[in-house]
C-alpha cells in the first residue's frame, strides 16, 4: 500500500525543510512526498530540486484548498495524507494512522493528536523543545486500537484517508481558500456519505500553529475565520462550532 504525503506550503523553507527531515527520518519507505509550492520566494523549489523532491510550482499564493487539490490530482498513493508544512511527526505516527483509517470500510478520514489544534486533537504534554517532543512521542505512538475516538471533526493539519474518498466525495471546496473551514467542509461531507471520522491518540504530531497565516496579523486573521465561517455556514445552514 503506498501513501502520498501532500505538502503545501508558501516560503518558510524553514519549517518544510524541519518538516520534510522528520518524514524522511520516520516514515515507512512506501510513502511518497509531494510538495505543492504556492509561489514562495525563499528558494523553496531550488531546496526541492537539490533534494529531488517532487513538487508543483504555482506562479502565486492560491491558498491552501486549491494547493492541497492539485496534489490530489497528481498524487500516485492508494492513501491521501494532507500535511501542513509547519508540523514534525515522529515514529510510527503514519504507520498508527493507516492502521485506523484501514481497520474498517466505513473509516472516512483520520487524523493524529497535536499540541496545538482547536477541539478534541489538541494533547497535553510536558515538552519544551523537539527533542524532549521525540522523546514523548516514542512512549505515545504505541498501536492502541482501543483508543481511537469516533468525532465529527478533525482538523486539516493532518488529513489521512482513501483515495476512493477523493474518488467519492471530491477535493477540498475552494470557496474556503485562503484557508479556514475546508477541513470542516471536507469532514461533513465524508459523514453525509456514512463514513465515521477517528481521531488517533497513538499518533503524535508537533504543530508549530498557524504559521502562514500568523504572518499577515491576528486582526487579518480573524476577519478571514470570520468570512469562512459564513461561508461554511451559508453552504450548510449549520455552524460549525457545534462540533468543538
Amino acid at each position: 500500500m503506498r501513501s502520498t504525503i501532500i505538502i503545501p506550503t508558501n516560503n518558510r523553507l524553514d519549517l518544510l525543510q524541519r518538516c520534510i527531515e522528520s518524514i524522511r527520518r520516520h516514515t515507512e519507505s512506501g510513502a511518497e512526498i509531494l510538495v505543492v509550492d504556492n509561489g514562495s520566494s525563499d528558494g523553496t523549489i531550488l531546496w526541492c530540486n537539490r533534494e529531488r523532491i517532487p513538487f508543483i510550482s504555482l506562479s502565486r499564493n492560491e491558498g491552501f484548498p486549491a494547493a492541497c487539490n492539485k496534489g490530489m490530482r497528481m498524487a500516485a498513493g492508494d492513501t491521501i495524507v494532507l500535511l501542513n508544512n509547519d508540523t514534525v511527526v515522529s515514529p510510527n505516527w503514519l504507520d498508527n494512522l493507516t492502521a485506523a483509517l484501514y481497520s474498517s470500510s466505513d473509516i472516512g478520514i483520520v487524523g493524529p493528536v497535536m499540541n496545538y489544534a482547536s477541539g478534541k486533537q489538541q494533547v497535553h504534554y510536558p515538552y519544551d523543545d523537539l527533542e524532549e517532543y521525540q522523546r514523548i512521542a516514542a512512549t505515545v505512538n504505541r498501536s492502541a486500537p482501543s483508543a481511537w475516538v469516533r468525532t465529527d471533526r478533525l482538523v486539516g493539519v493532518c488529513l489521512v484517508f482513501r483515495r476512493e474518498l477523493m474518488e467519492r466525495i471530491g477535493l477540498l471546496d475552494e470557496r474556503f481558500s485562503p484557508g479556514h473551514f475546508e477541513d470542516d467542509d471536507y469532514c461533513l461531507r465524508a459523514r453525509l456519505h456514512g463514513l465515521r471520522l477517528l481521531i488517533c491518540p497513538d499518533s503524535l504530531i508537533h504543530h508549530e500553529g498557524s504559521a502562514s497565516f500568523r504572518r499577515d496579523g491576528e486582526e487579518a486573521q480573524q476577519r478571514l475565520v470570520e468570512r469562512n465561517l459564513q461561508a461554511f455556514i451559508d453552504k450548510w445552514q449549520i455552524d460549525p462550532r457545534v462540533y468543538i
